[in-house]
């Protein structure tokens, strides 16, 4: 018997499954012809997602079809002939609903909607913003020139054969009287699957190229504020060569640290939106360079037709994400300067003041100099006083003592002895560098 190998003796990674899931999330769902398609795309992030979602879940369960599990990030369910595939991205959500027109009346119009879908979709209510809908046909025939023209503005038609020429696509890429980007794929002999795939992909396009555009609203939005701050800092330099004072460089640095803290706050705003139309532009060429196979004579590509739009759009974003990059390095190295200014005024400042207090001190130190010495007198002269009373009650009780030579040889011997005392009790009060002799110069 052969032993076979298994990976329980091993500790798994607990992300494991989730990477190894991934390369299958979201896979193409085999399409046939005819047939008509309806996406919307709602942005929703944080409580609104997962507010929406749980909507999702209670329309699943009050139409008796499975709702996605806990984790899953898309969900396919179905409702007799009508299809519904939802997915759920970090910013936005999207729900796509899918039927036949195989057997659909002759009279019927593009973009029709049957009304057992239109009932479903009005129950699916959600609270995110929606910011595209899209309406997909797939059509047979021999001529998709010719029904793309009555269609479409054919100002704005947009047409390209997919790789292999088994199928072409057209779109004018506006907004009909209903609000809807049309799109239509005609089926020159595409298999389930890669018609499956090509649907998805122009979906996909059209999510992705309006989302991608939602960075340009905020350069513009931010292109005012960011002349503004750049025009100010331009004059709070100028200020700055001519600023003298500790008072008007300190009023600088704070108009320039409230400058700064604006700036930071509209670029942390827009940091992430500019990222994110980067990203989706890449996708949007991505997909077009997958599908796009040749010209149709007369019309430009998706890729072209795109190009020419998305572009400068594209550009806009990212020359205003490297002007925020450049003005915010300005605001720092003028504040850094600045406040090094302001520092050393600060530092001129003490050191002019820890100077008085020295001066302060010396003249202290010199009057209790001179007070010390006329107390030394004072004292003295007390003492000597008592002295000589005490020499004149010895002559009077008959001793040899002579009261004005012994009063007088007395003085110099007093007043050294108090001087002497005085002397100590300071020396033992005040620190060395306290002594008069270590302040003056």
């Amino acid at each position: 018997m052969v032993d076979q190998l298994d990976l329980a003796s091993f500790k798994l990674h607990p992300e494991r499954d989730a990477v190894l899931g991934e390369v299958h999330a979201r896979p193409f769902t085999g399409l046939v012809s005819s047939l008509g398609m309806v996406r919307f795309v709602f942005l929703a992030k944080g409580d609104d997602a997962a507010r929406d979602r749980r909507r999702f879940i209670e329309f699943c369960r009050a139409h008796k079809v499975p709702p996605p599990e806990a984790s899953a990030k898309h969900h396919q369910i179905g409702f007799g002939p009508v299809v519904l595939r939802w997915e759920q991205h970090s910013e936005f959500a999207t729900f796509t609903w899918i039927w036949s027109t195989a057997n659909s009346p002759a009279t019927r119009q593009f973009g029709d909607v049957r009304d057992s879908v239109r009932s479903l979709i009005r129950a699916l209510s959600q609270t995110g913003e929606l910011l595209a809908a899209i309406k997909l046909e797939v059509e047979r025939g021999a001529s998709p020139t010719e029904r793309a023209e009555q269609m479409f503005d054919k100002s704005s038609l947009a047409m390209v054969h997919v790789k292999g020429g088994a199928g072409a696509v057209a779109s004018d890429f506006r907004a009909d009287e209903r609000g809807f980007t049309r799109i239509l794929v005609y089926d020159l002999g595409l298999t389930p699957h890669d018609l499956g795939a090509l649907v998805q992909r122009l979906l996909e396009i059209e999510t992705y190229r309006s989302l991608a555009l939602l960075g340009l609203s905020t350069a513009l939005e931010l292109a005012p504020s960011v002349d503004r701050i750049d025009r100010r800092l331009v004059e709070v330099l100028e200020e700055m060569q001519g600023a003298e004072g500790l008072k008007v460089n300190n009023h600088l640095l704070e108009e320039l640290t409230a400058l700064a803290v604006s700036f930071e706050r509209d670029v942390a705003g827009s940091l992430f939106r500019f990222g994110a139309s980067r990203a989706y532009n890449e996708l949007v060429q991505s997909r077009l360079s997958i599908i796009e196979g040749e010209d149709v004579v007369g019309y430009p590509t998706w890729s072209s037709f795109l190009g020419r739009r998305m572009t400068p759009a594209i550009r806009t974003c990212a020359t205003m994400e490297e002007r925020q990059a450049n003005l915010s390095e300005k605001l720092a190295r003028a504040a850094d300067l600045l406040r090094t200014r302001v520092d050393v005024e600060i530092e001129q400042q003490n050191r002019d003041l820890l100077h008085s207090i020295n001066e302060r001190t010396r003249q202290q130190l010199r009057l209790q100099s001179t007070v010390e010495g006329l107390s030394v007198g004072a004292i003295g002269y007390y003492v000597v006083s008592l002295f000589a009373y005490l020499a004149k009650g010895a002559q009077d009780v008959g001793l040899h003592v002579e009261p004005a030579s012994v009063t007088a040889a007395f003085v110099p011997i007093a007043v050294g002895v108090i001087w002497l005392v005085s002397y100590n009790i300071r020396k033992r009060h005040l620190k060395p560098e306290d002594a008069p002799s270590r302040v003056r110069k």
